[in-house]
């Protein structure tokens, strides 16, 4: 019993940390997000739904689920093949590699997107053999797919390497023994045991994606109607002080971060109880 009262602490304390966490994210994620949709409504729901019906609002759309449908995929198995390079098998630069893959993390996005248009841009040799080719990457869909997929690389392996070295290699190495191939033992054995940590690391990369705006913003060249993402749309309409249509676009992406926090939870919560069955 003393025990359990050392571990719960005094009431008063923990109730004042519960307190003071609320009131922190309803200042930082509730406030703001009720925020974007009082603004997006301020002049009623037909300037709301008058806002998408922009030609320069959908190519964004378009632009932005393109550029996820291209990055995301690629990521994804990306995020397998490191994962299990390095949780399965043991190779010198093995912790380089590892550091490597959170360069995202620590790199800014606008830095990212600078070393893009350096690499790829007219002032480069690359860059201008592939301009002579009629090849374009910067100011063009093919910078922004690279810049998402940079800034996104990290999430599905960085979710699924601790999940595989914590499994370790068992199971792979009993079908190994029964004569079982490579791709049968990743479809039969590794796949299903990694499902819901490569679904939550999906689910992560795809909002980050579609939410980018840093190193797409260095890329695109903010060419309206051509190389404008949703985020980068709804900063060209906050400066020409069109608030509400700003607004209104931007909603699409608060109903993106709500449909992350739904399908995570959802994840989370069959993960516990696929571990709670195995206890």
């Amino acid at each position: 019993m003393k025990l359990r009262h050392k571990r719960h602490g005094n009431p008063a304390v923990r109730t004042m940390f519960i307190l003071i966490s609320v009131a922190f994210l309803a200042m930082f994620l509730v406030l703001p997000l009720v925020a974007v949709f009082a603004e997006a409504f301020r002049q009623g729901a037909t300037a709301y739904f008058e806002s998408f019906k922009d030609e320069h609002a959908w190519s964004a759309i378009r632009l932005t689920l393109v550029t996820a449908a291209i990055a995301v995929p690629l990521n994804v198995v990306f995020g397998i093949v490191m994962a299990w390079c390095i949780a399965k098998f043991e190779f010198r630069g093995k912790n380089i590699l590892i550091t490597l893959i959170d360069i995202p993390f620590a790199v800014s996005p606008v830095i990212a997107g600078l070393v893009l248009v350096l690499a790829f841009g007219r002032q480069s040799t690359f860059g201008a053999w592939l301009i002579s080719n009629d090849i374009q990457i910067i100011f063009a869909v093919p910078g922004i797919v690279l810049a998402t997929i940079f800034v996104t690389f990290p999430f599905v392996a960085r979710e699924l390497i601790p999940l595989m070295q914590e499994q370790g290699t068992l199971e792979e190495e009993a079908a190994v023994s029964l004569g079982a191939g490579g791709w049968d033992i990743f479809w039969q054995i590794t796949l299903p045991n990694i499902k819901w940590a490569l679904l939550y690391g999906t689910i992560i990369c795809n909002a980050r994606a579609m939410g980018e705006f840093g190193a797409v913003s260095i890329v695109s060249g903010h060419i309206r109607g051509e190389t404008n993402t949703i985020p980068l749309h709804v900063e060209t309409l906050y400066a020409e002080y069109s608030y509400v249509a700003a607004f209104s676009i931007a909603t699409l992406l608060s109903f993106l971060a709500l449909i992350t926090l739904f399908a995570k939870a959802i994840v989370e919560w069959k993960v516990k109880t696929e571990r709670s069955r195995s206890h």
